[in-house]
């Protein structure tokens, strides 16, 4: 059983990133820029956002936190988009999710132009996807397929199944991996017998957030398992993923633990695709 470290692996892609800003900057090139819309006050958010600061700054990428209060209205929101849509010297805008209750998300992930939509989730990103074209493609997603391509998984002709077919994670994942020639299979809430189906996978993949949905006797020997879920128990208080690790980790082939396996190439998939906005804004 191989452990997939997504940590080792962030790491190393961390390094190789800040080399090729350290170069553009020698070059006499700004530093890129990336804008992240922080609504309110979710601890959590703000802790992911205190983290993806730390790694930008590491990289030499410059970070722009903008903080709204829980009740800035509509129009602000939409206003601090555009204002930032425009300036020249912003590469990439991330909205932290979720917004309050009050908000549609997409409204505002739609509002972010492409060209700045550092997570992939403009309609004209995921319909480049969709079509094989290159693209920015969302975090979550690409930092799997790279996961697996840095430990010589192949998904090429192999039966995977994801479980869970969010926006942000499930769908365009499981379109990449078809792009990449694998058989999918997508599995929701309303799937039937769902471990009829994860019994037959090569590779399981499971985005639910649902602590250890997964269990041992849902995974084939030998499969190769990909734990996208992150909760933290309640009675040890440790963070968990949708994978009942301990029981299943010895069975499988290779999977990614929780914490450290997919997180860790979410983040750095994120600075990347700035980079890459990055090089678009230079060249225009």
């Amino acid at each position: 059983m191989k452990i997939l470290d997504g940590k080792a692996v962030a790491l190393k892609r961390r390094q190789q990133l800040a080399q090729l800003i350290s170069r553009e900057v020698s070059a006499g090139n700004r530093r890129p820029t990336l804008a992240v819309i922080l609504v309110g006050n979710d601890e959590a958010s703000q802790v992911y956002v205190k983290h993806k600061t730390q790694i930008a700054q590491a990289v030499g990428i410059e970070p722009l936190t903008i903080h709204l209060d829980k009740n800035v209205s509509h129009e602000q929101l939409y206003g601090t988009i555009d204002k930032l849509n425009l300036d020249k010297n912003i590469d990439g805008i991330l909205l932290q999710l979720p917004l309050p209750k009050r908000f549609v998300e997409e409204d505002y992930l739609q509002a972010i132009e492409p060209n700045k939509d550092v997570d992939g989730f403009h309609y004209i990103h995921q319909g480049k996807m969709l079509q094989g074209y290159d693209s920015i493609y969302p975090c979550t997603p690409l930092g799997v397929i790279n996961l697996l391509a840095e430990y010589q998984i192949s998904v090429h002709k192999k039966n995977v199944v994801m479980v869970g077919t969010s926006n942000i994670v499930g769908k365009p994942l499981a379109v990449m991996l078809l792009n990449l020639g694998a058989t999918v299979t997508m599995c929701n809430q309303n799937t039937q017998d769902i471990k009829m189906h994860t019994k037959a996978a090569d590779i399981l993949i499971s985005a639910t957030g649902k602590q250890f949905i997964i269990t041992k006797d849902m995974v084939k020997p030998q499969a190769t398992v990909i734990d996208i879920g992150i909760t933290r128990d309640l009675k040890t208080n440790k963070l968990v993923g949708d994978v009942d690790y301990i029981n299943v980790a010895p069975i499988t082939s290779a999977i990614t633990p929780v914490p450290g396996g997919v997180g860790p190439m979410t983040v750095i998939t994120l600075m990347e695709n700035t980079f890459k906005l990055y090089q678009k804004h230079l060249n225009l």
